[in-house]
């Protein structure tokens, strides 16, 4: 059985540079089965609008239909759910997440043990593709970046799903890593900053490196045979023990010139068939459109009725409206 790739995007997981990138992966697959993970966004309100912009660039750029699993929460999940989020990933062979929170995507993943469906997939030769914050979560360790950019939270490294493993290197994945946004003050290093980088080095383990990415850039790690070639605008960086390699766009790197361990990796056991749907987000966003039409049409109705006198029909129009969770004011409608 031949193992897979994984790939680890620094950014612009949607730009143009990066459809190269996903286009040649796809050239690994007879028959794609992709699918998208909205956990990493999972917090943000936006969690629908984000995901149909996702599978339209799949869609459009790469002709590629893309199922959306659906895991926001684990506490807002039950068993029979976040199983089924699992076997669904298991039995695709082209995974992709993307931006969103590390530390918020580690919550939800960890307690699921995320790691082993993604080393399942590689094991049975499909393609793990992580950009920005997804990636973020495959190292050994991981940067609670918002904390300690946005919040001001204490220097301290997160555990993290340690997908890298699996290829044989004990390191910390880190995109972003030449991001200029700061202009006159230092966000390079995924936002962290050089000076806090080395001080975060020093909090490692002796001997756990730093895969440092840059933005609109890839690391294509083919696990067969046993390399790194760097894809992009920007180049991939290894830091460990105080040294620091730079590998530029083109660049393919022998994984065990960077210390990594061949590894065999199993697939988990043969699954049984699907017994769940797996509802595609693009679904739910026109259920939901679709709703909200009804919603503005009854309501309409029901002015209509109230401008004639008719309060009985209004009324009974609008406690149908709020027994389906739409909140009716005089003059006024919203979602709850």
């Amino acid at each position: 059985m031949s193992s897979g790739v994984l790939a680890l995007l620094g950014s612009g997981e949607t730009g143009p540079g990066m459809t190269k990138v996903h286009r040649e992966l796809l050239t690994h697959l007879e028959s794609p089965r992709a699918v998208n993970l909205n956990t990493p966004f999972g917090f943000q309100e936006n969690v629908p609008q984000m995901t149909e912009k996702l599978l339209s660039y799949f869609s459009t750029s790469l002709h590629l239909t893309m199922a959306a699993l659906d895991l926001r929460s684990y506490e807002d999940s039950n068993p029979a759910q976040r199983q089924a989020f699992k076997d669904a990933i298991r039995r695709a062979n082209y995974v992709f997440a993307g931006p969103g929170s590390p530390s918020y995507a580690l919550r939800q993943w960890e307690p699921i043990n995320l790691g082993e469906d993604l080393t399942s997939v590689l094991a049975q030769g499909g393609v793990v593709c992580f950009s920005s914050a997804a990636a973020l979560t495959l190292g050994h360790y991981t940067a609670p970046v918002y904390e300690i950019y946005k919040s001001g939270n204490e220097l301290e490294w997160l555990a993290g799903l340690n997908l890298m493993a699996a290829v044989g290197l004990d390191c910390v994945v880190l995109p972003h890593y030449n991001n200029a946004e700061g202009r006159d003050y230092d966000t390079s290093r995924c936002y962290i900053g050089e000076r806090r980088l080395r001080l975060l080095e020093k909090m490692l383990p002796p001997d756990v490196g730093i895969l440092g990415v840059d933005e609109h850039t890839a690391a294509v790690i083919d696990l067969d045979s046993r390399t790194i070639a760097v894809k992009g605008k920007g180049q991939v960086h290894w830091r460990l023990n105080g040294k620091v390699n730079d590998f530029a766009n083109a660049s393919v790197i022998e994984l065990q010139d960077l210390g990594a361990h061949a590894r065999t990796l199993e697939p988990v056991q043969e699954l049984a068939p699907p017994t769940l749907a797996v509802v595609s987000e693009s679904e739910l966003v026109a259920l939901r459109a679709a709703q909200e039409r009804l919603a503005d049409s009854l309501n309409a109705i029901r002015a209509a009725a109230r401008a004639q006198g008719h309060y009985a029909i209004a009324d009974e129009i609008r406690d149908a409206l709020n027994a389906s969770g739409i909140v009716v004011r005089d003059g006024a409608i919203a979602a709850k």
